[in-house]
Parts: C-alpha cells; sequence; structure tokens
C-alpha cells in the first residue's frame, strides 16, 4: 500500500479550505489535536491499568 503523495495532501487541504473556510481550520484542528491527546492519555491509563494488574496477578516465585 502506497502512502499519499504531495498532489493528494494539496487536495485534500483545498478541499477542507472549500467545505469549512480559513476561518474554520484553525479552530478544528485544536479539537482534532485535542482528541488526539485525550485518546492518548486514555490509552496510556489502560496501559498502566494492565501493567499494574498482571504484576499483582504474577505468582510470586519460590525458591
Amino acid at each position: 500500500m502506497m502512502g499519499l503523495g504531495t498532489q493528494e495532501i494539496i487536495l485534500i487541504l483545498l478541499v477542507v479550505l472549500i467545505f469549512f473556510g480559513a476561518k474554520k481550520i484553525p479552530e478544528l484542528a485544536r479539537g482534532f489535536g485535542k482528541g488526539v491527546s485525550e485518546f492518548k492519555k486514555g490509552m496510556n491509563e489502560v496501559q498502566s491499568e494492565l501493567n499494574k494488574e498482571v504484576t499483582e496477578s504474577k505468582p510470586e516465585e519460590k525458591k
């Protein structure tokens, strides 16, 4: 699968500009950034909870 090229990215940006207008784009980008950061925060919390449960549920090794 090939990634997006320069022409495709420019086309997408032009379509977004036409649909939302230049004044609305920074607001949309801020909202998207906040959403991504909240998602990452939630993923980190889930990961830490899983790690915590795994370490607690491991049986103690006896020698």
